[in-house]
């Protein structure tokens, strides 16, 4: 997993122009693009010419490799409020990753629902026409990773940090893969491997023993910052770490920082500035 970041990394690096600039500005244009033809058309000809069907690709409609994409996951009103939210995470991930990045991982997702339809028809004979409604979900998923305690309104009211949204979100995948029949039952498992590939390693040393072993040897912050500033009073000396009491006396070689995301001023060596618990209060 880490060897296959490096190389995506590496690539991305050599090649920062590389897929579709704006990628999910071009998607939810086109999912909305689609949408109004839905709404439209009352037989589903459109959908179904652009959704993802093995068998009509073998038959000359390569189009669908792409267009299935496109498709929106509701023909009602509510795809206007799911194409804002995925034009919203998305677009934070391509500032996180970079468009190369965000190309690689997206088209990846792509490509494994692509190899899985394609599998089942040469295995069982069953030709699936499917969208791309659990390769958007899954994006959340990332979008979580890296974003876990940022607050939404949900219903435009109901503040709600996107990491509870994200375990929604995995129980409505993990209904779907109960409750529908096989083989589209395996599609969610099969559109968060691109999850698994790009932020596994941070998913997984988050829930990892080692990261437990070393909050329960959290310092308590409170407790030595009120000592630090009992100290400093009479100290002489102009900087002290809020975490292993340094200062710039005993440790000259040492540079000291104020950290801009603490509540109040709190200074911190060079060691700790970007390995500290934030000071809330």
């Amino acid at each position: 997993m880490k060897s296959f970041l490096r190389w995506v990394d590496r690539f991305c690096a050599r090649h920062p122009r590389f897929g579709v600039p704006g990628l999910m500005k071009v998607l939810i244009i086109g999912n909305a693009a689609v949408w109004l033809l839905s709404m439209m058309d009352t037989t589903g000809t459109v959908i179904y010419y652009l959704s993802l069907n093995p068998r009509m690709v073998l038959q000359g409609q390569i189009w669908r490799l792409v267009t299935f994409a496109l498709i929106p996951r509701t023909s009602s009103l509510w795809a206007l409020i799911f194409l804002y939210f995925y034009y919203f995470i998305g677009t934070a991930l391509e500032r996180e990753w970079g468009g190369a990045k965000f190309n690689v991982y997206f088209f990846s997702g792509l490509l494994f629902t692509i190899v899985y339809v394609f599998l089942i028809y040469f295995i069982t004979g069953r030709s699936m026409s499917v969208g791309a409604e659990y390769i958007y979900l899954s994006m959340f998923f990332s979008f979580a990773t890296y974003y876990p305690d940022m607050q939404v309104l949900l219903f435009f009211f109901i503040p709600l940090k996107i990491k509870w949204l994200a375990i929604v979100d995995a129980l409505f995948f993990v209904l779907s893969v109960v409750t529908t029949s096989f083989p589209e039952n395996l599609l969610p498992l099969v559109a968060t491997l691109n999850y698994l590939l790009f932020c596994g390693d941070i998913l997984f040393s988050a829930v990892s023993p080692a990261r437990f072993r070393q909050r329960q040897k959290t310092v308590s912050f409170r407790r030595e910052a009120g000592r630090i500033r009992r100290e400093q009073q009479s100290a002489p000396y102009r900087f002290k770490c809020a975490v292993c009491g340094r200062t710039e006396v005993s440790n000259p070689e040492l540079e000291f920082r104020y950290c801009s995301r603490c509540a109040g001023y709190h200074c911190f060596c060079q060691e700790h500035i970007n390995n500290h618990i934030h000071f809330t209060e």
